[in-house]
């Protein structure tokens, strides 16, 4: 789905609630916290994965995805472009129902990975501009 239409979109923020945020910082000046706090404001259960925090918008953090119990809708990546094969992996792994990563990440190594997996993805673009544009 590397190229998700606007209805591929939209669907999938109408019908995925349960978003893992990988490298969610703890920081509310972070993109990462701002983009998330927005997702949870909109009705979203955010779950932080990072192992250098505890809690963030308060929510347990995990130190990585296979950590978390229970299904993950979307796999949300905040990591620079180099990290997304390993979140990847992880994501296949856990059996992700989504793949997304942010605005200017890409990686050709992960979108092999994901397709292998048959995990659908977004890359290089915002969750959050895009929920705005849905609502």
């Amino acid at each position: 789905m590397g190229a998700a239409t606007k209805e591929d979109i939209k669907n999938l923020l109408k019908l995925r609630k349960r978003i893992a945020v990988v490298g969610l910082s703890d920081q509310p000046f972070r993109t990462s916290y701002m983009v998330s706090e927005y997702m949870q404001d909109a009705g979203y259960e955010i779950i932080p994965v990072n192992p250098n925090v505890t809690e963030v918008l308060g929510q347990k953090a995990y130190a990585k995805l296979e950590d978390i119990e229970g299904h993950v809708d979307i796999v949300n990546v905040f990591r620079r472009s180099e990290h997304l094969p390993e979140v990847a992996r992880s994501a296949a792994n856990i059996n992700a129902g989504f793949f997304w990563a942010q605005l200017g990440l890409y990686s050709a190594e992960a979108e092999e990975i994901l397709q292998s997996a048959t995990i659908p993805y977004i890359m290089d673009k915002c969750i959050k501009v895009e929920h705005a544009m849905i609502r």
